[in-house]
């Protein structure tokens, strides 16, 4: 499986593509989509071809994309959401299935922790692919996005094979009122 990673932004939308073999990931390309300053709809239209670009020279079979959350300033909040959906309709337009993941899936899944910085995201991405030296951030976020639908889709597959449900029906695991309020717990642990 091949799998393009997607970092939306404004003025630079990083991209990665990674090779899934087995359990190697083997490193295919990376690199940043630079967008110029200008009107909105002009820099909208470069990232939608950039993003075009790269998805049809990457023969990936799936994509994933960085979801957004609330900034403090919503008015970024609203052009990165822009940028993204500029981003995901070229996708979408090459054929490609889009996958999201949040910025603490991305951390946890690469660095262990979803607190990590830019760097620490950056040195584990070198390590983890075996790269001559560390990605730009954008470029990390990307091949980090990458990397955690690998780690993903290989864990489901595991319990697929394994007989394993992957999900969990709505009705199983509900609690009523009465269980809830019968429960204990004591520094993280649920006493019987």
């Amino acid at each position: 499986m091949r799998i393009l990673g997607i970092d939306p932004g404004l003025n630079t939308t990083g991209y990665g593509v990674l090779q899934v073999q087995g359990p190697r990931l083997l490193y295919q390309a990376s690199g940043s989509i630079r967008i110029a300053r200008g009107p909105l709809p002009q820099r909208l239209k470069t990232l939608f071809d950039g993003v075009r670009s790269v998805a049809a020279d990457s023969a990936a079979d799936i994509a994933v994309v960085e979801i957004v959350f609330v900034n403090v300033n919503p008015q970024s909040t609203l052009l990165l959401g822009q940028a993204r959906g500029a981003a995901i309709a070229a996708l979408v337009a090459c054929g490609l299935p889009v996958v999201e993941y949040t910025a603490l899936q991305l951390k946890k899944s690469v660095v262990g922790h979803g607190r990590a910085s830019k760097a620490q995201v950056q040195h584990m991405v070198m390590r983890l692919l075996g790269l001559p030296g560390e990605p730009g951030p954008d470029a990390a976020d990307a091949l980090g996005l990458a990397i955690c639908h690998a780690q993903h889709h290989a864990t489901v597959g595991a319990l697929q094979r394994g007989g394993a449900p992957t999900s969990v029906p709505a009705a199983a695991g509900t609690l009523d009122a009465q269980a809830l309020r019968a429960m204990r717990v004591r520094r993280g642990r649920l006493l019987s």
